[in-house]
C-alpha cells in the first residue's frame, strides 16, 4: 500500500516535503521513487531512494534542490522528497512508486514502467 500526502498550493520559492508512507512489502529489497505528471504528458521521475537507505538518484528535475529521504517504522517505511525553491513549472501530480526487488541495487531505475505500485498522486500547485 503507497499512501502519498503534502501536496498543495506554496508560493514560488518557498519550500515543499511531499511523504509517502509504503507497508505490504513482499521482497525483501525495493525502491521507491517520485514521480511527476504535467497535464497531457506522461509520468517522469524526480528522485529515488533504495532500501538499503544509501543510493539515491535525483533526476535534472530535482538535482540541487530536492533532498530524498528514508525512515522505518516497524513495517512501514516513509520517504520524503523535501523541495527547495519552488517553481511555477514544478505545478504537477506527483506520485510515489515502488520497485520491489529480490537483491539490493546501487543503480536504480527511473523509468516508470519499472515501478509496480503506485500511490494515489497529490497535486502540487506553485503561485508566482
Amino acid at each position: 500500500q503507497l499512501q502519498a500526502s503534502g501536496g498543495g498550493l506554496v508560493q514560488a520559492g518557498e519550500s515543499l516535503t511531499l511523504s509517502c508512507a509504503a507497508s505490504g512489502f513482499t521482497k525483501p529489497y525495493y525502491t521507491i521513487g517520485w514521480f511527476r505528471q504535467f497535464p497531457g504528458q506522461e509520468r517522469k521521475g524526480v528522485a529515488f531512494i533504495h532500501s538499503t537507505n544509501v543510493t539515491t538518484y535525483y533526476t535534472d528535475a530535482a538535482q540541487g534542490r530536492a533532498t530524498i529521504s528514508m525512515s522505518r517504522d516497524n513495517a512501514k517505511t516513509t520517504v520524503d522528497l523535501k523541495m527547495n525553491n519552488m517553481k511555477p513549472e514544478d505545478t504537477a501530480v506527483y506520485y510515489c512508486a515502488v520497485e520491489e526487488l529480490n537483491w539490493p541495487l546501487t543503480v536504480l531505475a527511473t523509468a516508470p514502467g519499472m515501478y509496480e505500485w503506485w500511490g494515489q498522486g497529490t497535486l502540487v500547485t506553485v503561485s508566482s
